[in-house]
Order: C-alpha cells, then structure tokens, then sequence
C-alpha cells in the first residue's frame, strides 16, 4: 500500500483524489486497493521510464512472497488502481496443538 501511495504522489498530478480500500474475507483473506482519479504526471512519468522504476515490480514481488496476487493498470474513466489480494496467514503451532495436526 505504501508504495501504491507513493506512486500516486509521484505521478497522479495535482489535484488527484486518491482512495484506499481494504477488505477481510469471510476466509480471512484481504483484498487492498488503492485507486486515483489522476490524469498521470507526464514529466515525472518520463523522469520513472529514464531511471527505470521498479514500484510495481517489486510491489509484485513483495505480494507473490505471501501467495496473493497483484494487479495493476490503468482504470476505464480515468486514473490509475493497485489491487493486491492475499491469502490467509499460516496457522500457528503451539506445543498443545502440534500432536493434534501431526497425528
């Protein structure tokens, strides 16, 4: 998320909404989404593709470590949204309940 929000600081343009959403599924798992209303910021976008950016390649990354999933784009009205999904964390074994899983 924080990546997404910088991303949108750096190249939404001024004047830009930008709204996060998170949400827990009855299975646990959590959705978050980070979407803008911007018209994107050429020069900053230029200066990114110069330098070669790797914000959502890593962010990618960084979600694929937990087993989710990572999509990212532009949004049909306008702007741009960051939606990562991840899965519920692992079960944690205490001593009591560690003969009962492996029995």
């Amino acid at each position: 998320m924080q990546e997404a929000l910088t991303n949108v600081v750096k190249h939404a343009g001024g004047g830009t909404h930008c709204q996060v959403t998170i949400t827990v599924g009855s299975r646990g798992d959590v959705r978050i989404e980070v979407a803008d209303d911007g018209a994107g910021n050429p020069a900053a976008t230029d200066r990114v593709e110069l330098r070669g950016g790797h914000g959502l390649v890593g962010m990618r990354e960084r979600v694929m470590v937990y087993g989710g999933t990572l999509a990212a784009g532009p949004r049909p009205g306008g702007g741009f949204a960051v939606s990562a999904r991840l899965p519920p964390g692992p079960t944690h074994c205490t001593a009591a309940n560690w003969k009962e899983k492996t029995a």
